[in-house]
């Protein structure tokens, strides 16, 4: 996965590939570099492949390289909601026996109890603390793993009683973002905003992966903000979002025709997009957005066409690669039936 991330930066050291406010742009190169730096900060902290490392760390840029540095180390990336309380984080790292443990300065002492013993980092929003002042000029090369070694645990939602560690592998996270890259057709061309929060599927490997794999430069906001996005959507193609994201714009008089006149593609996810959020977004923009279907298990499943009639409150059709059925109790169901969605 690192190998394959990292290609385009190998290519175009110096394109930008974060833009921030208040802030020079980081570079694709410049990214790698510091997570290979991470890669050789964790290996000393005693990180092996395959070991777990949790992170319960804020939206940054440095918590990006943390997860592409802990890739390249060979390790199993936990990321973890910043909101957790103790009592939840308990659970997660007893299940998980991560061997290190990153977290927000203000917490350790909170949460350093609840290791088992782990190496534990500090990762503030701003970039500081101990992970950051444990890096040297040393990098590390890339551990050999393979396409089906793991990569990441994201624990899901718990619809079904406690939380459940989806486990991902190196090809499960490349063959989706690669297959969503293309779908989309995301280039070097495009900047993407992305607002969404990176310790779930949808921040983290959609847009953060997407991005890196087609060479796209990002608007990296640390979380929604009406006024940011406005801000950066003249200069920017491509929006991935959530349906609050486009309920709370849509409740700005300045999101107009001309305002989205330079973006391509709107895409939603994570919870339905009700129809009237739909057909109001496009009598103000234009444009219609595209939602699409995924999970925590599985990434991205499905997705209205990018080419093509996006129906409303639909999620579309199986991306490619992807195959879907509809089944109930004596078997697959007919158009029209409800039942159970097999991915």
């Amino acid at each position: 996965l690192f190998d394959r991330l990292s290609a385009y930066a190998d290519a175009n050291p110096d394109k930008p590939f974060a833009l921030r406010v208040g802030h020079a742009p980081r570079s694709f190169g410049q990214l790698f570099h510091n997570a290979l730096r991470i890669a050789a900060a964790l290996t000393q902290a005693g990180l092996k492949p395959g070991d777990r490392l949790a992170a319960q760390v804020d939206k940054s840029l440095e918590a990006v390289e943390l997860y592409l540095g802990t890739v390249a180390a060979g390790g199993v990336f936990l990321p973890l909601n910043p909101a957790y309380t103790a009592a939840e984080l308990s659970y997660f790292l007893g299940d998980a026996s991560p061997s290190v443990v990153v977290c927000d300065p203000a917490r350790e002492a909170e949460i350093t109890p609840l290791t088992n013993g782990a190496h534990t980092f500090t990762l503030a929003a701003d970039g500081s603390g101990t992970l950051t002042e444990a890096l040297t000029d040393e990098v590390q090369d890339a551990a050999p793993r393979t396409a089906d070694d793991l990569a990441a645990i994201l624990y899901t939602s718990g619809t079904t009683g406690r939380s459940k560690g989806a486990m991902l592998s190196h090809d499960n996270l490349f063959s989706n973002s690669q297959t969503l890259a293309e779908y989309w057709q995301f280039t070097d061309k495009d900047t993407l905003i992305h607002a969404l929060p990176i310790f779930h599927t949808h921040g983290l490997f959609v847009a953060t992966n997407v991005a890196l794999l087609s060479g796209a430069t990002v608007h990296f906001q640390a979380q929604f903000n009406t006024d940011q996005i406005i801000e950066a959507m003249p200069t920017a193609t491509a929006l991935m979002g959530v349906p609050t994201f486009y309920t709370r714009l849509l409740d700005d008089p300045r999101l107009t025709p001309a305002l989205a006149s330079n973006m391509r593609l709107f895409v939603s996810g994570s919870a339905p997009l009700l129809v009237d959020t739909h057909t109001k977004w496009e009598a103000r923009t234009g444009h219609r957005i595209l939602e699409r279907y995924g999970m925590t298990e599985t990434n991205m499943n499905t997705s209205n066409p990018y080419k093509g009639a996006r129906r409303a409150g639909t999620v579309g059709l199986p991306l490619p690669g992807v195959e879907l059925r509809v089944m109930g109790a004596d078997g697959e169901l007919h158009l029209g039936e409800v039942g159970t969605l097999e991915v």
